[in-house]
């Protein structure tokens, strides 16, 4: 149901651009068109990279029940059993090195606190409705937001008061992202809509994108707008967050069929892109409105998730190739 929070969700949050990642500050992407990869130590459907502020990459192994860890200085990775059945899905590390992990499988918010670089005794925080937690951001402050998919809620988490909100949803929400007023959109991706939480009033309201978008994932540029990837379509569109209304959509490179799935935006809100249907990545200037494509070196890559790291380095996670990858 729908959940008034005068007292959470009041002020505004700190969060930098980026998309999914809140607590690294996003650099600028300069890409020369080098691509690297590295084989994760189990690739069972490893996912979601999120970068830790000491520069290292965090992945959630969704069929593995696993945290793995890249270095990117020693190229090499560390990897850490989690609870059985968790099922981990989205991650985020927060600015004190805690890992905040999504668990799809039976519906927990896991803990893991990190000291010396190695990690604490895990917590996992039981979600209202179950369900399967899906896609998480750190508001900068101290509120963790994950959508949960099958239930059709999104849930905001504060790690002070250890108390969960659920917001009610519909159509599978996936993607989320947060606005410089602290307001929280996602994209409900079996639909055709984009939803948004009120910061000041908890009131959920949408905007239709199109029969047949199915919105997959959404980020925050630095200028108060947001990027949305339309899977069905094959479409970016760019929305205006103080005005609650799509300012443009674009035509993906690939088309209809290139099912764009991950987006996240760099330190000069430049928009990245990938196709999954054919193994591309693409980067989008606003001020040119101009594509540059990145063939990857590895068919049915299947990324699910982007990040852009402090040194505008995109790094990818192909959950179908096993392979971390980085465009730099």
């Amino acid at each position: 149901m729908r959940t008034l929070l005068s007292i959470l969700m009041l002020l505004p949050a700190l969060a930098a651009a980026g998309g999914s990642n809140y607590t690294v500050t996003p650099g600028t992407s300069q890409p020369r068109g080098k691509i690297s990869e590295w084989p994760v130590p189990t690739p069972k459907f490893a996912r979601d990279p999120a970068a830790a502020p000491d520069g290292r990459i965090y992945i959630a192994v969704m069929h593995g029940d696993k945290l793995a860890r890249f270095d990117p200085a020693a190229r090499s990775f560390d990897e850490w059993a989690l609870p059985e059945g968790t099922k981990p899905h989205g991650l985020v590390v927060d600015e004190k090195g805690t890992v905040w992990m999504t668990g799809n499988g039976n519906g927990t918010l896991l803990e893991i606190p990190f000291k010396q670089g190695q990690p604490g005794p895990m917590i996992a925080h039981k979600t209202p409705s179950g369900g399967s937690p899906h896609t998480i951001i750190f508001d900068g402050r101290n509120a963790l937001w994950f959508t949960n998919q099958s239930a059709d809620k999104v849930t905001r988490f504060d790690r002070v008061t250890k108390k969960m909100t659920e917001f009610t949803a519909r159509d599978g929400p996936y993607g989320l992202a947060m606005d410089h007023d602290g307001n929280v959109w996602f994209c409900q991706a079996s639909g055709q809509r984009v939803g948004r939480i009120d910061a000041s009033t908890g009131q959920v309201t949408e905007l239709d994108l199109g029969h047949g978008s199915m919105p997959r994932r959404i980020a925050a540029a630095s200028d108060n707008t947001l990027w949305v990837a339309r899977y069905g379509d094959g479409k970016l569109t760019h929305i205006d967050a103080k005005t609650a209304k799509a300012l443009k959509s674009y035509d993906m490179p690939a088309g209809p069929r290139g099912n764009p799935y991950a987006v996240t935006v760099d330190g000069a809100d430049k928009v990245w892109v990938n196709e999954i249907a054919t193994d591309t990545v693409a980067l989008f200037d606003p001020a040119t409105e101009k594509f540059r494509v990145f063939v990857l070196p590895t068919k049915n890559e299947g990324i699910r998730k982007m990040i852009v790291d402090a040194k505008g380095r995109l790094w990818y996670m192909g959950s179908h190739s096993g392979k971390l990858g980085v465009i730099e």
